[in-house]
């Protein structure tokens, strides 16, 4: 998200905070995508979270909200955490299994594999060119700042 932020001249802190808290209570809701946000909500409000953060949030489960994300925070969100997933499927099924081995193609070419990967929502990653980064350097982009933290998520 910092780098998404980066790229489009937002506030890296808000945003990199913003991905930080997204999943913070799919354990508590044991994974349910009917609750999963709100229970966020109910917590990150009562914490004071920026308001544009905590919508932010809500909005990445279109399901649970019950209506579209409209603003380039909630489409980033939503974009950037499901490509996070392909990235990391693709980097699987290398021989080496390393985040330094993807290639921007590679996972645009898995994109198109619907049976690769088969949970990612692709339409959600498509939300890049709602918030004007074509899908090639949007994949580009998050590579790269996930090989920057590739210790941390061992790839």
């Amino acid at each position: 998200m910092r780098a998404l932020a980066r790229k489009l001249g937002k506030d890296e802190e808000k945003w990199s905070i913003t991905g930080l808290l997204h999943d913070i209570d799919i354990e508590l809701v044991d994974g349910d995508l009917n609750r999963h946000c709100l229970e966020a909500e109910k917590i990150l409000k009562e914490k004071g979270v920026d308001p544009e953060v905590l919508d932010a949030i809500v909005m990445h489960n279109e399901r649970a909200a019950g209506k579209k994300r409209e603003t380039v925070l909630q489409h980033a969100l939503a974009a950037g955490e499901t490509i996070t997933g392909l990235i990391v499927a693709t980097t699987l099924v290398y021989p080496d299994k390393k985040l330094a081995s993807v290639k921007p193609k590679s996972v645009v070419k898995r994109m198109k594999e619907k049976s690769f990967a088969a949970s990612v929502n692709r339409d959600n990653i498509m939300e890049c060119e709602t918030i004007g980064i074509p899908l090639n350097e949007f994949a580009e982009i998050c590579i790269k700042a996930m090989n920057e933290i590739s210790d941390q998520l061992g790839l």
